[in-house]
């Protein structure tokens, strides 16, 4: 059986890493690694695949920044070679970013099957673009690779069962592989940060496009009690040098974005979380710690049970709860036993 995964962007990366180690332990598998280069500096993308074990994609597309639709079509012209020359038995597609919906709307025109893995998230937010890939990529897809039961529901609702196999999270397969192998472990942190601190991270465009709010969340960060390690995206370093925006006061400290196992070291040693992405919504939820989302809505709904997550899209709570002490309430296993990469190899054999 031969595999050609596509990704692109950091939580791909990550999620790549426990599939890749399925894949290679099975003789049988040929698994052709595709980079589109949609994140493409070091930091936010070759480390990954060090850190993770994963080896260096076979074919490197180098499409770059750009506008939604140019990075989307410079993947689609780069993919229609890639995909004529290995003709693999399927091409796997991870979360929802431009690289998903690209290879798999290449894949279809091609008659190649796609499976899409963490499929039937959905924010119901239609003006996240995310929001749209995840729906384009699930309704073009051969395969539903489901990691919560919540999104094999949304999926049946959408008409989709039929194609929709639940497998877990592979997120959790390496999130609790990394905290395992670093336990005890303190992060490299910026001079004069010591815990306790709060994780922060901010870079969806409706946070920092908009110079006002973009200003009030970093107000709010300054004001915490608790120090922040806010780690910096690109995107949010761009904006706020654009906005005349100060990253580094009050509470703040600015740091460059992590490796995957200083991130999960940063986390554990934290006293919370304070973000707009997702996964490290769940990543919180995985390591337990309390996590405030500055979103009007999350696609983990799961990660809201017993207050371990707190949606607070006006600001108004971040101060009181951000450092929160962590819940009480037991968790469950919502996003699967940590072997959702063995599920995976297992879904694409039976197809």
């Amino acid at each position: 059986m031969k595999v050609l995964s596509v990704v692109g962007a950091r939580p791909q990366f990550v999620k790549l890493g426990p599939v890749h180690a399925a894949f290679a332990a099975d003789p049988d598998v040929e698994h052709v690694i595709v980079h589109t280069g949609q994140h493409y500096d070091v930091a936010m993308s070759d480390v990954f695949f060090v850190d993770l074990g994963i080896p260096a994609p076979d074919i490197h597309l180098g499409v770059g920044s750009g506008s939604h639709g140019v990075q989307t079509g410079a993947m689609l012209s780069a993919l229609d070679a890639v995909l004529d020359e290995h003709r693999p038995d399927w091409v796997l597609v991870y979360g929802d970013t431009n690289s998903t919906v690209a290879a798999a709307l290449a894949a279809v025109k091609m008659h190649v099957p796609v499976a899409h893995l963490e499929a039937g998230l959905r924010s119901f937010n239609r003006r996240m673009p995310e929001e749209h890939n995840r729906v384009l990529t699930d309704h073009a897809a051969d395969l539903l690779l489901a990691p919560t039961r919540v999104a094999v529901e949304h999926l049946a609702r959408e008409g989709l069962a039929a194609r929709t196999r639940l497998v877990g999270d592979v997120m959790t397969d390496v999130c609790w592989l990394v905290r395992d192998r670093v336990a005890g472990q303190l992060p490299a942190l910026p001079a004069g940060l010591e815990p306790p601190f709060v994780v922060a991270t901010i870079h969806r465009a409706e946070n920092t496009d908009d110079p006002e709010r973009l200003g009030a969340i970093v107000d709010a960060l300054a004001a915490l009690d608790t120090p922040v390690l806010l780690l910096a995206h690109p995107r949010l370093r761009v904006r706020a040098e654009e906005h005349g925006i100060v990253l580094r006061r009050g509470a703040v400290h600015v740091g460059d974005p992590l490796p995957y196992p200083e991130m999960v070291k940063a986390v554990v040693a934290s006293a919370g979380v304070v973000t707009d992405s997702g996964g490290l919504q769940k990543e919180a939820y995985l390591l337990g710690r309390p996590c405030t989302t500055l979103r009007t809505e999350t696609e983990w709904v799961e990660t809201l049970e017993g207050g371990w997550n707190v949606l607070d899209p006006d600001l108004s709570q971040v101060r009181q709860v951000a450092a929160r002490p962590a819940p009480t309430t037991p968790q469950g296993t919502p996003f699967g036993d940590g072997d959702a990469a063995r599920h995976v190899l297992e879904a694409l054999r039976k197809g």
